[in-house]
């Protein structure tokens, strides 16, 4: 993409076709401005109130999507592992362990119902401004607070901007007591009613189907209805006697015919009017409009053939919604993101987006699922200006003669009675593909709502006026005393005893001993709102070595990646092991999460174990070239003080930053092992490649590249709970 192009990022051959360039096979729509999609970690609330007080999108999102915890039994757990779908409600190995999680997603408001429905005022608040004059709000919800629901949205949109209650079938539901309740509700409200912009969504007709009349089989094959020539209300030019096949007919008292005489002389010349008793009707042929506009009840939302998330919403749901109330290069928002269904469908259909979710676990899916999807390309009206100009509508017929395109004829008594062209009808979800190009994801960013203090001395300590909160710390060393044991990975963990504060210490936060053989250990705690500094972790492993202890723990819920180096090497250098540490979230959120019989609040995380290679130019004279292979993870245990490793090949993902800027992680190359997330792209290509590329593509070796102007990379890899651990090295390091 040129907007977004990688300097000496070297184009990958992988998908070469001699007969079709890379980039004319592989394209992605690019909006005007510049715009680049947004996938945002953090709670919805404060992230919708920066976009609309800070970022100033007020009055610019087309759409909104809402998919809230439907507020049932408030005992509601959500997918914790990106690989593990299967999630038990009340069930404490399978609870989330993200306090953004825990305070919004689970049920489990002081209050209860009264603390849901204050939870969705207050987003619906700020949902309100953010919309444009013409945007809708889609809220999702289940019949036990639907009620609930809807009068809240009549407080805040007011009950006169109520569009409609949509029906939903959902696959799986509870049976009750009475009956099954195998639905879902949408309530649909606009900003202005008036204003609303509002697109029909048709689907194919079958006879016999969806009208109250039954179709019939005519002489030459045609399927036709009969439906009434008379309306209700007098009128002198139609409400008058018609002779037909030797009979005269009236439309009756107080109601008229639906054209006047002229028009049913021409409906008769055309065969189209058949007597009925002692009424005439009109003959409707199927094909005269072999569509029907969508209602409010959707039964074929069941199953949805793509399934990556816990709680996912049929792709087809919101699909229907975004067509519905959007155009091409529109804004479409979701503040729960899930398993990223409404960014994928935005994405699919030419719509900017932005979505959010409080949890790691949606965000690694959804990345995922993006990175690794691909789509039709739909012809644009005008290049230059993206989606923004909208696509490309044709009438087409296929080989039997049906309407196949995205413009069909609608026929009506009208226009027949008035000989008169037919109106066309506009299909939305029917624009022109062009089928030599496979459409991949256009540029998105990942963000967090996470503060960065300004680290300014690089001793741990935010260098901002405000001093170090002591009770934090007193926090950490008493979960630490209730939660002493260290989870290592492959069911292994070790205890630590008499967790205390050591006396007159400079950098330490706490000294402990290893159990059974109750080694010292020295404990020094990460700041609560930054990442571990290198500095800390040299003054902290400096003054544990001089004090004698065994070894030093560095616990924090985020490390800088070389002071994640330098507690690797800090046995060499400074002589004495340490082992870092990564304590959970929740630890932030007091007496708001109950106890855990499964508790692994602090637990040992691997490191990124790479390697990088040298790699013949590409022609002589070129730019030197490199490889990075992804060994695997490494894990301390302090028990036995050596490292544990495992396979790189069995990691959900891994992505790599040729050129790391020290600032943001731009991702130059993206693989996914052991999954099957690149065989929606295989057989979109319909190319036969060689095997070994999928297997490039889900494999532990990147595709060559040059050396950007720092000469550093860095690789981050997703663990199953979404977790990135980020490693950084220098090219002067290749073999």
């Amino acid at each position: 993409l040129q907007g977004h192009e990688r300097d000496r990022q070297l184009e990958m051959q992988l998908f070469a076709d001699p007969q079709l360039p890379l980039h004319q096979q592989l394209e992605a729509y690019e909006h005007k401005g510049g715009w680049v999609n947004r996938l945002i970690l953090g709670d919805s609330l404060a992230v919708m109130n920066s976009l609309l007080e800070y970022e100033g999108l007020g009055g610019q999102v087309q759409t909104i999507y809402i998919d809230p915890p439907y507020g049932v039994k408030f005992g509601s757990n959500f997918q914790p592992f990106v690989r593990k779908r299967d999630v038990k409600s009340g069930d404490d190995a399978d609870m989330t362990r993200e306090p953004e999680m825990v305070k919004a997603y689970r049920d489990t408001w002081e209050l209860g119902l009264h603390s849901y429905l204050t939870y969705l005022r207050d987003r619906l608040l700020i949902a309100r401004e953010l919309l444009t004059t013409s945007g809708s709000v889609f809220v999702q919800i289940s019949d036990d607070n639907v009620h609930h629901v809807k009068e809240t949205l009549d407080e805040i949109f007011g009950a006169e901007n109520f569009v409609v209650l949509i029906c939903f079938r959902r696959l799986g539901m509870m049976v009750g007591e009475t009956i099954q309740s195998s639905a879902h509700y949408l309530l649909w409200y606009a900003h202005e009613r008036d204003r609303l912009k509002a697109h029909k969504i048709f689907e194919r007709q079958i006879a016999g189907v969806g009208t109250g009349d039954h179709y019939t089989q005519s002489a030459n094959g045609r399927p036709f209805q009969l439906i009434s020539l008379a309306t209700g209300g007098f009128r002198p030019n139609t409400t008058i006697d018609y002779e037909f096949g030797g009979r005269t007919y009236h439309p009756g008292p107080n109601k008229c015919w639906r054209t006047t005489k002229e028009g049913l002389d021409r409906l008769a010349s055309l065969d189209r009017i058949v007597q009925a008793g002692r009424t005439l009707r009109y003959k409707q042929y199927l094909d005269d409009f072999p569509l029907v506009e969508l209602g409010t009840i959707w039964t074929d939302t069941a199953r949805d053939p793509e399934n990556f998330y816990a709680v996912q919403t049929p792709s087809n749901v919101i699909r229907r919604c975004v067509l519905m109330t959007t155009d091409p290069g529109d804004l479409v928002l979701d503040p729960t993101c899930g398993a990223g269904t409404t960014a994928y469908v935005a994405e699919q259909w030419g719509r900017r987006w932005i979505t959010i979710d409080t949890s790691r676990v949606p965000l690694a899916l959804t990345r995922q699922r993006l990175l690794t999807a691909n789509f039709p390309y739909y012809e644009l009206q005008d290049d230059a200006r993206g989606p923004g100009g909208g696509f490309v509508y044709k009438r087409r017929q296929n080989r039997k003669g049906e309407e196949a395109g995205g413009i069909v004829p609608h026929v009506t008594l009208k226009s027949i009675a008035n000989d008169e062209p037919p109106a066309e009808e506009v299909l939305v979800d029917r624009p022109e593909i062009d089928k030599k190009i496979t459409r991949v994801s256009g540029p998105f960013v990942v963000e967090a709502t996470i503060p960065t203090p300004v680290d300014i001395d690089g001793d741990g300590t935010e260098d901002s006026g405000v001093p170090e909160d002591k009770g934090y710390v007193d926090r950490m060393l008493e979960a630490l005393r209730r939660n002493a044991t260290l989870q290592l990975g492959g069911n292994k963990a070790i205890t630590l005893k008499n967790v205390r504060p050591p006396a007159r210490s400079l950098t330490l936060s706490a000294e402990a001993q290893l159990d059974p053989d109750l080694q010292p250990v020295a404990i020094v705690i990460g700041p609560e709102n930054g990442a571990i500094s290198e500095k800390l972790v040299y003054e902290a492993a400096r003054e544990a070595h001089a004090r004698s202890y065994e070894q030093l723990l560095v616990i924090g819920f985020a490390i800088e990646p070389n002071a994640r180096a330098m507690v690797d090497k800090a046995e060499g250098l400074v002589g004495i092991p340490a082992t870092y540490v990564a304590a959970t979230p929740d630890l932030v959120m007091g007496d708001l999460l109950k106890t855990m019989r499964s508790s692994q609040i602090f637990s040992v995380t691997g490191l990124p174990d790479i390697t990088i290679r040298k790699v013949e130019p590409e022609e002589a004279g070129g730019p030197q070239r490199y490889e990075v292979e992804l060994l695997g993870l490494d894990t301390f245990d302090p028990t036995t003080f050596e490292a544990q490793h495992s396979s790189g090949d069995d990691v959900p993902a891994w992505l790599l930053d040729t050129a790391w800027n020290g600032l943001s992680f731009h991702v130059s190359q993206a693989f996914f092992p052991r999954t099957s997330a690149w065989d929606n792209l295989r057989k979109a290509l319909k190319t036969d490649f060689e095997e070994s590329v999928w297997d490039h593509l889900s494999g532990t070796v990147s595709a060559p590249f040059a050396a950007g102007d720092v000469r550093e990379i860095a690789v981050k890899v997703l663990d199953d709970r979404g977790n990135e651990l980020l490693v950084v090295r220098t090219l002067d390091e290749a073999e």
